[in-house]
């Protein structure tokens, strides 16, 4: 059976939205700073990174901080600049991109490794965005996509908003978000497999942890050090 591309009809991330967006995320950053660790024990410094749809930028941020050089590409224009920013602010370097995730503006085999959180969900084509992370992988290269499952429980939901340290207000309007909008964007783990499989990397790995997951995915060749997979 052939995924069908994905009509996203959820809010766009532009103007005062992407402001509302980058306010409440940035007041927990541990998730960024706990991926970025994740990133760095499998990708040595110095090789290339990317993250797809980056939002303000904040683990781009963390990213670069740790000695690796980081592009990011986003389909916001107000995330990429805000992205921009950001980084400059930090004093890092990022070399961030206006672009869909399904028509990647890099050349093959430019990255050892791609990450995405929280937006796989959003993409209208799953399959060829995952088709664009291999062809951008570098031979051996790998991918990490975190997100949402489908199956996380609302009280899993409120227990994590509860951690996100929001004003009463933000709380609600982002519990409203999670049940109406996100949950219901979201994948199974067989959704996740079965989209591999269509894709060009052909296989992948599952792996559930809180209310999300982390789809690992690796481009055939000569393996990094310190790999997972």
């Amino acid at each position: 059976m052939t995924t069908q591309h994905k009509a996203y009809k959820g809010i766009a991330m532009e103007g005062v939205i992407a402001t509302w967006y980058a306010k409440n995320t940035s007041r927990d950053r541990r998730r960024f700073e706990e991926v970025s660790r994740a990133v760095a024990e499998r990708v040595p410094p110095g090789h290339r990174v990317l993250e797809v749809a980056p939002g303000p930028g904040y683990l781009a941020i963390e990213i670069a901080k740790s000695g690796r050089q980081i592009a990011a590409l986003d389909i916001s224009k107000s995330f990429v600049k805000m992205a921009l920013e950001n980084a400059r602010k930090a004093g890092v370097t990022i070399d961030v991109r206006h672009g869909n995730a399904a028509a990647m503006p890099f050349a093959d085999a430019s990255f050892d490794f791609v990450v995405c959180t929280a937006a796989f969900k959003n993409f209208s084509d799953p399959v060829g965005t995952l088709n664009e992370i291999h062809r951008v992988l570098k031979p051996g290269g790998q991918a990490s996509i975190y997100d949402l499952r489908r199956d996380a429980t609302l009280e899993d939901i409120d227990a994590e908003i509860r951690d996100m340290h929001l004003s009463a207000w933000s709380s609600l309007l982002t519990r409203w978000i999670f049940r109406f909008g996100l949950l219901r964007s979201a994948y199974t783990r067989e959704e996740l497999e079965r989209m591999a499989g269509q894709s060009r990397f052909g296989r992948c790995e599952v792996a559930a942890s809180g209310i999300g997951f982390e789809l690992r995915l690796a481009k055939a060749g000569d393996v990094l050090s310190n790999s997972v997979l």
